[in-house]
């Protein structure tokens, strides 16, 4: 079979895959792939579908056009625990299920951002939801490297704090 080593597939078939397949992709046995860049997420408890769910979820729940999936899929990445499992299928089928209801074949499948927000608004108020909501401020948000892309710089007390360092020059307000 071309692209699979003795140990399985390798690195070059797995993204030229993703790649010719154009979207966030399940290319094989526990490995989502991304087209846009060079990278990939290994799932070890939950299927790799639910992990596309809960990736796409992300984005629609903290939708940034300037941050790349990978960043998503590593906040994300925590629910692929077992502990985590049933907890995961049991809500991304209930978003599933709300997706059917609203003439979707699944949650990914809602090709519009506006029908999956309205779907995610369907189950906001399960504890699956806010779970994965919560658990995306620190998952998302304490990636140093995007900090730069919201201009914030870090911490500011090792550095003398933010009076003499700028606290003023915000110039997008």
């Amino acid at each position: 079979m071309t692209g699979l080593s003795k140990q399985g597939l390798t690195r070059r078939a797995l993204l030229s895959r993703a790649a010719a397949l154009g979207a966030l992709t399940v290319v094989g046995a526990g490995f989502i792939a991304a087209p846009d860049a060079a990278w990939a997420v290994e799932v070890t408890s939950i299927s790799e579908q639910e992990m596309a769910t809960l990736v796409q979820m992300a984005r629609d729940i903290y939708p940034h056009d300037r941050i790349g999936d990978r960043f998503y899929a590593i906040a994300v990445k925590a629910y692929d625990a077992e502990d985590k499992k049933a907890m995961v299928s049991e809500g991304i089928a209930a978003l599933n299920e709300a997706a059917k209801q609203a003439g979707f074949d699944s949650y990914v499948a809602a090709g519009w951002e506006a029908d999956r927000v309205a779907i995610l608004r369907s189950v906001q108020d399960t504890p699956f939801f806010q779970t994965v909501r919560g658990g995306l401020v620190t998952g998302l948000y304490n990636q140093k490297e995007i900090w730069p892309l919201f201009g914030y710089e870090g911490e500011s007390f090792s550095q003398g704090g933010y009076i003499n360092r700028g606290f003023d020059d915000i110039d997008w307000l």
